[in-house]
């Protein structure tokens, strides 16, 4: 199966500064693969090479196969969705506009949208269970729903492939946890390639079918979220001790991930 994004040994930077090197990764559909990393490690950079927003100092980027630099803007937003961290701004826009606004990618020049944009945006709230909001002002949301809104909105460009650069910042833990479980569902049902950036080990191990981390130049990764969320892996990126154990869930064992407080103290998650 050919990867819906792909990169190959690829070289991240601005200018003459290099960010990060030898970056390889695949994503195929119904997959996710969580992206880690400490603040400054480079993964808003990496994503935006990965999106065509900036070239890559080496390196390709391959859509479906594709070289990403020979395709136009267009063709990468009917391939390529982005959900950015940034919640719609100050203008209070029904959230049906705001997700049909996704369909711009499919529409003429100055076209307004018709009949089956209108129900490719209605069909997007609807997926992700927000068709209640639809008529809401975005500005009138909670953070959780507002996050589901931009989802929604990348759902109605109709793109294989989408990429979320932390997907649950700033969210409660009610919320972050209905915006992956909708992940989670887009690439399990929908059969959706997922790409995501977060600061929480643990989601890894909640959503993902593989992680990576960037950190020190390079990437650690792709692998099985148990093989990447380990207490060295994790220590060698943010410089802190953490345990990782199991518990028993109503759908079965998962494991978890712990820091370790001051003073050289952690809670022991059950094995």
């Amino acid at each position: 199966m050919t990867a819906l994004l792909e990169a190959r040994d690829l070289a991240i930077g601005h200018g003459r500064r290099v960010v990060a090197e030898g970056i390889s990764l695949a994503l195929k559909a119904g997959r996710v693969l969580c992206l880690l990393g400490p603040n400054g490690g480079g993964k808003t950079t990496l994503l935006r090479t990965l999106l065509g927003l900036i070239p890559p100092l080496s390196g390709t980027v391959r859509l479906s196969g594709e070289d990403l630099r020979g395709l136009p803007r267009r063709e990468v937003a009917l391939r390529l969705a982005y959900v950015p961290q940034a919640a719609p701004g100050g203008f209070a826009f029904p959230a049906r506009e705001v997700v049909a606004m996704g369909r711009a990618a499919r529409l003429p020049l100055l076209a307004a949208p018709g009949r089956r944009d209108r129900e490719a945006a209605e069909a997007a709230l609807a997926r992700l269970g927000i068709a209640h909001l639809a008529d809401r002002p975005v500005t009138e949301l909670s953070g959780g729903e507002r996050q589901l809104v931009l989802i929604a909105r990348a759902l109605a460009q109709e793109a294989a492939c989408l990429v979320l650069d932390e997907p649950t910042a700033s969210l409660d833990f009610g919320n972050q946890a209905l915006v992956l479980r909708q992940i989670r569902a887009l690439a399990a049902r929908d059969g959706l390639g997922v790409l995501m950036t977060t600061h929480h080990p643990d989601h890894a191990f909640l959503v993902a079918d593989a992680a990576a981390v960037l950190h020190r130049g390079g990437l650690d990764g792709p692998a099985p979220p148990e093989a990447i969320v380990t207490p060295a892996r994790l220590r060698a990126a943010y410089g802190v001790e953490t345990v990782i154990g199991t518990v028993e869930t109503p759908e079965g064992p998962r494991r978890v991930c712990a820091p370790v407080v001051a003073g050289g103290m952690a809670a022991t998650p059950p094995r």
